[in-house]
């Protein structure tokens, strides 16, 4: 049996959510049995030394299949070559790598809540699979934020699960809440009640997150979003402060991407 963490994926689908957002299905046995939420993998986006560095990019879910999926947005010529993928084409594909959430929630907890923005969005899909797979508490709301409908709305629907509540907020008014994904918090989440939080998304939208949940007294765990070059702590690109000693640190990809929030330093 191979046990590399490398594997050469077949791309099996390749989906156009809107204008730059895109969704690919890889066929990665290895990689779907191993993963757990909160996880990456590298991939390296074009045969050859162009683009030089593999990208990376949350495991957005698996199947029973050994299938794999990721979605990304365009923002660079990886990414823009990624989106060209079609069916047959072979990806390298290096994972399942870091530290992923930890499922167990507080005990005698009143429920999950799970916040997106963005492509933070990715990671919690798989999340909430396998929350209401180990037995979910009263409550499992998802809140997912946007800049506009196009962004979101296609997501939205795979989180509409039994079990699962789900709101969103759009930056232009265009779906749902008109505003930060954050202003949905606090209207559903008593204050003092015992929620286990999870957030991933652009850094002013977990550190919004984790303010709301320090003064509320809720639990939580954030997956932090940095560039990185190797995905296995060697370059040492992927550095954040250690909240005691700031002359210390701790590196997303290998002691995350997934951190208590009282692990990071918001500034």
């Amino acid at each position: 049996m191979d046990h590399s963490p490398i594997s050469n994926a077949e791309v099996v689908a390749s989906e156009q959510l809107c204008d730059d957002i895109f969704r690919i299905t890889l066929m990665a046995p290895h990689i779907a049995r191993e993963a757990r939420p909160g996880q990456f993998v590298m991939v390296q986006t074009a045969p050859g030394m162009d683009p030089l560095l593999r990208r990376p990019f949350s495991i957005h879910q698996v199947n029973a299949a050994g299938q794999l999926q990721i979605l990304f947005k365009v923002v660079g010529r990886g990414t823009r070559l990624l989106a060209g993928m079609r069916p047959e084409d072979r990806l390298s594909v290096l994972g399942p790598l870091g530290r992923g959430f930890d499922l167990s929630g507080p005990e005698g907890g009143e429920g999950f809540c799970l916040v997106g923005g963005g492509m933070g969005i990715a990671p919690l899909l798989f999340l909430a699979q396998n929350l209401l797979l180990a037995g979910s508490p009263n409550r499992l709301l998802v809140l997912l934020g946007a800049r506009t409908a196009a962004e979101v709305t296609g997501l939205e629907k795979d989180f509409t699960l039994p079990g699962v509540e789900v709101a969103i907020a759009t930056d232009d008014g265009s779906a749902g809440h008109h505003g930060l994904v954050t202003d949905l918090m606090r209207p559903r989440l008593a204050a003092g009640s015992n929620w286990q939080v999870y957030t991933c998304g652009p850094y002013p939208m977990m550190r919004g997150v984790a303010r709301i949940c320090q003064a509320e007294g809720f639990r939580g765990q954030v997956s932090m979003e940095t560039m990185m070059a190797c995905g296995m702590g060697a370059c040492l690109g992927c550095a954040i402060s250690k909240p005691n000693d700031l002359n210390s640190y701790l590196h997303v990809c290998k002691d995350g991407p997934v951190f208590e929030m009282s692990e990071v330093v918001w500034r």
